[in-house]
């Protein structure tokens, strides 16, 4: 089948990679996701590794690899690596993402906003993988971009490798923990976290929509490359159209 819409990540070493191709396979269409690796100088949770972990020379490093896979819109598919720069700085890092490629550009952080947006959700629970002072930052993002985090879990784990070892039952406890009566939705926001394997099954378990890192990086990465086909087997954000 031909390609109508290429998207490409920019993912920070690897851990969940994994999950793009087999987005790739569930979304069974002409969609391409098209991922580049970028370095990791140290895999630690912590406030000065993830700032050098978004360091505009390693995602321009990455952006010259993505520039010869000709994609229609790319993402920085990392949510710690951008929300710990603050709105303002994660929205210079992706202005210039975009420059680079010439196409539009934006990250897993803002892509979690975006995404409840789409559901009309404002009440969030968030299921960290992270320790609490970085969780913490990702709360304000998202405070910023106008939701309300009514309850906050935290997995106090310091790599992405431990991260992305991960297996399906430790998903889902982590999800039931970040769950709270009064969120409308509960978000997961690791991409270091394989998910996309169990997105259906999560949201029926949960009883409400689950937002998971790779999921909302492959659908903001297609809905800014002009692509919003509703699609199923990937969650209540892939089934819902304007």
């Amino acid at each position: 089948m031909a390609v109508s819409t290429a998207v490409g990540f920019l993912y920070p070493g690897y851990a969940a990679e994994g999950d793009y191709p087999l987005m790739e396979r569930i979304l069974a269409g002409s969609v391409a996701l098209r991922v580049v690796h970028t370095a990791v100088p140290e895999d630690a949770h912590r406030l000065d590794a993830l700032l050098d972990l978004g360091r505009a020379d390693l995602l321009a490093e990455g952006a010259e690899q993505l520039r010869t896979l000709n994609v229609d819109a790319a993402m920085w598919a990392c949510t710690s690596g951008s929300f710990v720069f603050g709105w303002d700085g994660a929205r210079e890092q992706v202005e210039d993402l975009g420059k680079l490629l010439d196409a539009p550009a934006s990250s897993t952080s803002f892509a979690f906003v975006e995404a409840a947006r789409r559901l009309d959700v404002r009440r969030v629970g968030v299921a960290a993988t992270y320790p609490r002072d970085v969780a913490g930052y990702f709360v304000e993002f998202l405070r910023r971009g106008g939701l309300d985090v009514v309850h906050l879990s935290v997995g106090d784990i310091v790599t992405a490798d431990e991260v992305g070892g991960h297996g399906r039952d430790a998903v889902f406890d982590l999800v039931a923990e970040g769950d709270h009566p009064d969120a409308e939705a509960v978000l997961v926001p690791d991409t270091a976290l394989r998910t996309v394997a169990w997105l259906d099954e999560l949201e029926n378990r949960a009883g409400k929509p689950v937002l998971t890192a790779n999921q909302v990086s492959v659908w903001w990465g297609l809905r800014l490359a002009g692509d919003d086909t509703p699609r199923p087997g990937a969650g209540a954000l892939f089934r819902r159209s304007r």
